[in-house]
């Protein structure tokens, strides 16, 4: 478990994940290293990862740009960008890939999941 506090904010503990958990794509890597330098997070930002309830499925993925970690949270550092995860997400992501398309129609950020045993057809959500 690694703590880290700042003056402004109470310490954090978190563990440290590896590409094991999820592995960065370099599509995805360049877009999230774009994003996070025009919000000016490109020191300690990252990506948070949340598998939620909801879709045509059941699950979906939840993404927002972060500060850093939260308590509990699991940050993995993969092809030179964070990605943040909390425990009970990782259960559902462990062994995916995160890329990155511009497609006019599909574009975004996708997440390869070998654990996801049926998806929707519009590639939305899945079921675990």
């Amino acid at each position: 478990m690694t703590t880290v506090s700042t003056p402004s904010a109470p310490a954090v503990r978190f563990r440290v994940g590896n590409e094991k958990l999820i592995r960065v794509l370099p599509g995805a890597s360049a877009r999230l290293l774009s994003l996070l330098k025009k919000q000016g997070r490109e020191e300690q930002g990252g990506l948070r990862v949340a598998v939620v309830g909801g879709g045509c499925s059941g699950l979906q993925y939840k993404m927002d740009l972060v500060d850093g970690p939260a308590d509990r949270d699991i940050m993995v550092e993969s092809a030179g960008v964070r990605v943040v995860i909390d425990p009970k997400s990782a259960l559902f992501v462990t062994g995916s890939e995160l890329d990155f398309s511009d497609d006019l129609q599909s574009g975004g950020f996708k997440v390869s999941n070998p654990n996801a045993v049926v998806t929707c057809s519009c590639g939305e959500s899945f079921a675990a």
